[in-house]
């Protein structure tokens, strides 16, 4: 016997019906109703005052400007009396017309809870009124309803308009309907409507205006900003440019003045050939690195070497060539070496070399020290040099003072810590801490 399998088919997704976009389009509705005259609908939000500096306010004269800046606010309070005129003139008492002025008052302070109070105002104002000739809308409460319509309508967005005469219309047709005297005095409902449509259609083209005028506005500022940005960045590129070509033309100058030196001069001393050999490395590698990280500007198809960067182990070399500058200086480790994050490495071995350039140039003839610290957390870093000696035949050399800016920035890239000052004895001390993240294996 045969086993017969029946396959159903399974509706795509996870499961669920899927539903028709007539179904889509009714759902997202009302949730943007509910969103836009449910949610917080009696919210406190006041009404600003103007901008003294708006295209108006400010061609006033000066004791003008601090009153013309309330001008909504006085626009909506004499709406609210003229709805309490309309109100009383018809017959109605006092409590009733007051009624058609409270929800426009509401307006400059919780604008979508004043429609809410005008729908509710309309169909008492309209019962218990004096006359029973308009319906179903009072004169007083005409006014009001048309002034709540248009001062929410600014206040929020267009949708809130559309609702707000979706309801309007959805009452007209509901008391035109036979709810109240329409069938023995006429209604109003059409002109409630028609005016309304329109006031909220110009208000609906104000709010389009202005939305897309402050999007030209941004994006005028955003473009702006970025020919700003570009045209500095030009100018950086032509700096360096030209910084390229200057300092490397004058490096070369120097090496090769200081190759041929020796042999201008008859029996040189081996300490001056010594000193212009160093003189002639030192201009190389510095030659070398300016190519390296200024040559990337010079042409767009430069091809930065493979050379690697330079790092702690090749600290010794850096203090032997410090020190056959004229520059005694002492290292000292502690802790455990390990070998660092390459930006870490980098940076601390250019702070070390910052440092020590700084004492060259500002205190020769001084003493130096370096010491480094593996500790838990990271990197440890101080260079300390000695009060420069009394003033000889080597004279202090002062840069342009953006060592220790260049040395914060390293810091502050690697979230570090850094102190500079001047030490008790006069020396100066460079103090740097570089947080490595610790290993899994080390955080147990």
């Amino acid at each position: 016997m045969t086993e017969t399998t029946h396959l159903h088919p399974t509706p795509p997704g996870d499961g669920t019906p899927s539903r028709s976009p007539e179904y889509r389009v009714a759902v997202d509705s009302l949730r943007g109703l509910r969103q836009d005259l449910f949610h917080d609908a009696f919210a406190y939000r006041p009404l600003p005052r103007r901008s003294p500096d708006g295209r108006f306010v400010r061609r006033l004269p000066r004791r003008l400007r601090e009153y013309a800046t309330w001008t909504p606010h006085a626009l909506i309070v004499a709406a609210a009396l003229f709805s309490l005129m309309l109100g009383t003139a018809d017959g109605s008492v006092l409590f009733i017309a007051l009624l058609t002025a409270l929800p426009v008052l509401a307006t400059m302070v919780r604008p979508v809870g004043a429609f809410w109070l005008s729908m509710a105002a309309t169909p008492v104002t309209g019962t218990l009124g004096g006359t029973w000739s308009d319906w179903p809308w009072q004169a007083g409460s005409f006014l009001c309803h048309l002034t709540v319509l248009t001062v929410v309508a600014i206040r929020t967005r267009p949708r809130t308009a559309g609702w707000m005469w979706a309801l309007t219309a959805l009452y007209a047709l509901i008391a035109d309907a036979g709810v109240g005297p329409s069938h023995m005095y006429g209604t109003n409902s059409a002109p409630m409507l028609i005016l309304s449509a329109l006031i909220l259609l110009c208000v609906t083209v104000w709010h389009t205006r202005k939305e897309a005028a402050q999007e030209v506005t941004a994006q005028q500022t955003v473009t702006a900003h970025e020919r700003s940005r570009r045209t500095l960045l030009e100018e950086r590129t032509t700096i360096a440019r030209e910084l390229h070509d200057v300092v490397a033309h004058h490096m070369s100058v120097v090496a090769i003045q200081a190759e041929a030196a020796p042999y201008r001069v008859e029996n040189p001393p081996p300490e001056l050939e010594k000193a212009f050999a160093t003189i002639r490395e030192n201009a190389v590698a510095a030659l070398t690195e300016l190519r390296r990280v200024l040559g990337v500007v010079r042409a767009e198809d430069y091809e930065a070497p493979d050379a690697p960067q330079p790092t702690l182990a090749d600290l010794d070399a850096l203090l032997a060539n410090v020190r056959e500058a004229g520059l005694p200086v002492d290292k000292a480790v502690t802790g455990a070496v390990r070998e660092l994050p390459q930006g870490v490495e980098l940076s601390a071995y250019r702070i070390v070399q910052e440092a020590l350039s700084n004492t060259l140039r500002h205190a020769p003839g001084s003493t130096a020290r370096v010491e480094i610290g593996y500790v838990l957390g990271g990197l440890g870093l101080r260079v300390v040099n000695g009060p420069p000696p009394e003033p000889g035949l080597v004279k202090p050399s002062p840069g342009a003072g953006h060592g220790i800016t260049g040395m914060r920035e390293r810091v502050t890239m690697l979230n570090g810590e850094m102190t500079a000052g001047r030490t008790d004895d006069g020396g100066y001390e460079v103090a740097v801490f570089l947080p490595v993240a610790l290993p899994d294996g080390d955080e147990a």
